[in-house]
Parts: structure tokens; sequence; C-alpha cells
């Protein structure tokens, strides 16, 4: 499952989810130079990209943004901020291939709110919002003002990127392919189901290498960190300052291994175990949305008659839910238009639902009206998490979080393997084992090999970087942030808790959090290690 679906989810709540991934020249102190095109084809000769062929002085042409491209999940252009001031994009170009600086490159889709006091402007704050698939140039405006006390002296800058949205996005099925693929049973019972769940997951494979072969070497999250690296120099910062949310995390834990002396000012909310493979991380998953679980149906015990679901415990609330899945499993029920509220897409709708605090209401709503027959709602939380817009078109974050996840990691699981580990999943949690479970196989058949079991985060030297856990989160459990802290080493990591709910700490709202964090990234104030805010 994905890392960070938690802003789509808080965004459905609100009206509505979820490492990675022209020409420019470089930001300096307080002064924009708007020189050059800002389109320009998706591979060229890294020679031509500048006079010089050196990428790291580009420069960059800012222009107002367009609405969001399908595969950035499509939607109107971003409203200026409160106060008047715009959102501008622009796109920057990197190699295709590090091992080949002067090769071809790809263009990487960036956008920014600039500082409001240029004159104690410290630079450019970069966020990656996670995924890995998360369009940043999409999700940045979306919740802006969420940050928007960071901008005080920080230019706003996030980006799509390699493999996703606007930066040469990975191409796989086709949307009426996606439909079918999300109908699929991802739970398989049964040896034909098993059979057409493999047949699928291989289906996949085959029309991202076929759509996308390409790219799908260079799009993991060492490309990733090696193209914010150029981005700071590009955007004139002799220090990287970043805000990383979910596998955004994971994003900067590699690039202060991989450049510690380029830390600046960091971030690291809703924090990725860098400690464990994918099989442990799936796990761990498990437990965190069981866990979430737990504390939405005690929620609504603690309400009595205000919660619309039966159940006078947390565990007969949780055995209306299995009920309902189980009933699903058998026969779906009518959802959106002509399409069907399957067992699969219900679990993926409460698994949305469980992202955010906020999105409990919709849950309890989408679970008593799928018990009464209608799928709806809980149909319309999975869209949300697949990427999946009402008029049917999908962004590319599915594909570029498998193409992202697949380049990473190097474990590769058979069906027999996959249905032996099942016993630990369904421990795990009786909801969401089977579904976390079988998910394994997301990279069986894939026709790139993996980087790593686990990724190096050991930054010796780095200047410290905040780490913050939240102790409520689903998808990226609590444990992970002491792991990540104690990873980058000793006087780098600083650990925080958040005692809450959801995904992610400073978009929680949490006064503390967010006075915390902003003191350090605004007036470098390292918080104490161990400050718990509640």
């Amino acid at each position: 499952m994905r890392t960070s679906p938690a802003l789509r989810a808080a965004a459905l709540a609100a009206a509505v989810t979820v490492l990675l991934p022209i020409t420019a020249c470089s930001e300096s102190g307080n002064k924009d130079d708007p020189d050059g095109p800002q389109s320009s084809p998706l591979a060229v000769n890294a020679a031509e990209a500048s006079g010089s062929g050196d990428l790291a002085s580009q420069k960059l042409t800012w222009k107002p943004c367009p609405a969001p491209s399908p595969a950035q999940g499509s939607g109107k252009a971003p409203s200026p901020l409160p106060g008047g001031t715009p959102w501008e994009c622009s796109f920057m170009r990197a190699p295709l291939d590090y091992a080949k600086p002067e090769g071809e490159t790809v263009q990487l889709a960036l956008i920014r709110a600039r500082a409001k006091n240029q004159d104690e402007r410290i630079g450019s704050l970069i966020f990656n919002f996670g995924g890995p698939g998360a369009s940043g140039v999409a999700t940045l405006p979306a919740f802006g003002t969420d940050y928007d006390k960071l901008r005080a002296r920080y230019d706003l800058v996030s980006f799509d990127p390699r493999g996703v949205g606007r930066s040469d996005g990975v191409e796989c099925e086709t949307d009426k392919q996606l439909d079918a693929r999300f109908e699929t049973d991802s739970t398989p019972d049964t040896s034909a189901e098993v059979n057409a769940f493999v047949k699928n997951t291989k289906a996949f494979a085959q029309a991202c290498e076929k759509n996308s072969g390409r790219q799908l070497p260079y799009v993991g999250t060492t490309d990733a960190a090696r193209d914010m690296d150029l981005m700071r120099q590009v955007l004139g910062d002799k220090k990287l300052y970043y805000f990383g949310i979910s596998y955004g995390t994971q994003l900067g834990g590699v690039y202060a291994h991989l450049f510690p002396k380029n830390v600046g000012r960091s971030v690291l909310d809703a924090v990725v175990d860098p400690t464990l493979d994918s099989e442990q991380s799936s796990l761990g998953q498990a437990k965190g949305f069981q866990l979430a679980l737990n504390n939405f149906t005690q929620d609504c015990v603690d309400r009595g008659a205000a919660c619309k679901l039966p159940g006078s415990t947390s565990k007969e609330v949780e055995q209306g839910v299995a009920g309902l899945l189980a009933q699903l499993e058998k026969k779906p029920i009518q959802g959106l238009g002509s399409r069907q509220l399957t067992q699969t897409l219900a679990t993926t709708g409460i698994a949305a639902a469980l992202y955010s605090k906020q999105t409990w209401p919709l849950l309890e709503q989408g679970l008593d009206e799928a018990d009464g027959g209608n799928g709806a709602l809980l149909l319309a939380l999975a869209d949300s998490l697949n990427g999946r817009s009402e008029n049917g078109q999908y962004d590319n974050s599915v594909a570029a979080n498998t193409a992202i996840n697949c380049a990473d990691s190097k474990q590769r699981f058979t069906a027999d393997q996959t249905e032996a580990k099942l016993p630990e999943f369904r421990s795990a949690s009786k909801i969401f084992g089977d579904y976390l479970g079988w998910s394994l196989m997301a990279c069986t058949g894939w026709p790139v090999p993996g980087a790593w079991n686990t990724p190096d985060v050991s930054a010796p030297g780095a200047a410290p970087i905040l780490v913050v856990g939240n102790t409520g989160d689903p998808a990226t459990p609590y444990e992970g942030s002491k792991a990540m802290a104690d990873a980058l080493g000793k006087g780098v990591g600083v650990e925080m808790t958040y005692e809450g709910q959801g995904h992610g700490a400073y978009n929680s709202g949490n006064a503390c959090v967010q006075k915390t964090v902003g003191g350090y990234l605004l007036e470098g104030k390292v918080p104490a290690a161990g400050t718990v805010c509640r």
C-alpha cells in the first residue's frame, strides 16, 4: 500500500490521496531570473540544456501554473494564496542516467510560491509528499495554506519526481484496464482466483515495460535524491532545506546519506522505517491499519447512540465491518453509476478513510450505507486512494508507485511464498492481513531489478534532521521514527513525538507540532530529543 494518500483523503473530507521522482539560471539571494523557455522535449542531449552544458547552471522560467494534467490528477489551475501570492511553475532538466551526465535528460516539473519577506528569505523549502508517486506540483497548492506559516522565510517548492505526473510520468495500463484491475479480487481464496491475480500482476508489469521501459531503470529513490541536489543548486541554495512526508522521509534519508554536507534544516514527518524490507514494511502497515481501525471503532463505541454502526464494544463494531466485507466477497453491491463495490474496493475505501481522523465520519457513513446496500461512498473513498477521478481518468500515481518501489526493493515473491506468509499477516490484522499480504507480489515479474533490501540513511556530519512520529499513524507506524533517527546517526536524527491520530503530524493542525517544527525551520531552534506534543 502507498504511504501517503492522507492528503487526498483529507481533501475528500473537505469537499475530497497517495518517492519520486525550461532552462534555468540559479536563483541566488532574493532575485528571480526568468530566462529560457518553459516547455521542452522530454529527452534531449544534456549539453543542450544550457549554454555551458552544465545542468547546475540552468535558468528556470517561472510562469503561471496550468491546470493539473490527467497524470497529475486533473482539476483546476491553482488559486493564489491568501494575500494574492501566485503559484508559479517551471521545468528543470536532469540526467536520465546519472552515470552518463552528458547523455539524455528528463524534465522535472516544479512549482513554487515565493517567500513573503524576500529580505529575510532563507532559501527554498522543498517538499515531497510521499507515495511514492504523489505529484508535488498538484499537492503543494492543494494544501499550501497548511504550510503558509513557513513561507515567512522560504519559497515553498515542490516537484513531480521522475516518473511522476508531468516529470516523464510512467505509463502502464489504460483507464479501462485499471478499472478491471481494481475490481479483481486482491485477496484470492481459490486456485482460480490466485491464477487470475498472478496473471493480472504480470500483465501490469508487462504494460509498464511496453509503454515506459526506457525510464523504468531510472526512477528509484537514489535518482530522485540526486535530482534534489541538482534542484538545490539550480535554485541557488548552498544547503537543501527539506520537508519530507511519508515516503518523502525515505527520500530525505537517502539524500542525507548521499550528501550529508549539503543537508540544511530538514523535517521528516510520518516516517518510513528504513530498517525494514518490503515484507516487514507491509506487515508493519497491517499492524498500523489495524491500530487505526481499533481507534476508529473505539471512538464509535465512546459516542454511544450517536454512532451509526452496530456494536457495544470495539470488537463488535469490527465484527460488523468484517461481516460486511465477507458479504461483499460473495455479492458486490451498487456503487457509483454502473460500477459495483467489491470486497477489495471496500477494503481500499476503509483504508483510505483511516489515513486521517478527519475522514472517520465519512468512513462511518460509508460503512452504514454499504450495510444498507449503497456502496457509493466507500467506492468514492477507494477511488481517492487509487487516483481515479469522477470522469473515470486515473492519474499515474499507481504506475509511478509500483515503478519506484520495484526500482528500490530487491524482494520478489511467488504466489506460494506469499501464501506461506499470510498467517502472520492475518494475525496482525483480520481486516487488512490478506489485503496487505498479497500486496507482496506487486513486483512479481517486474522487468527491472531492485537496488536494495533496505536503504542506507546513515548521514555522519549532517546537520540535525527533525524526525516526527505520530503514535496513531496507520501507514507509517510510530516505531519508524525512532528507527530513522537512530539510523541517521548520533547528533543527526532528532526524534519528536505527536500523540495523535492519522497519517502525519504537521498537517494535523496541532499547535505544539507546528510551533516546534516552525521554530526549527524558521529560527534554527533544534528541539530537545524526545519532545512530545499532545
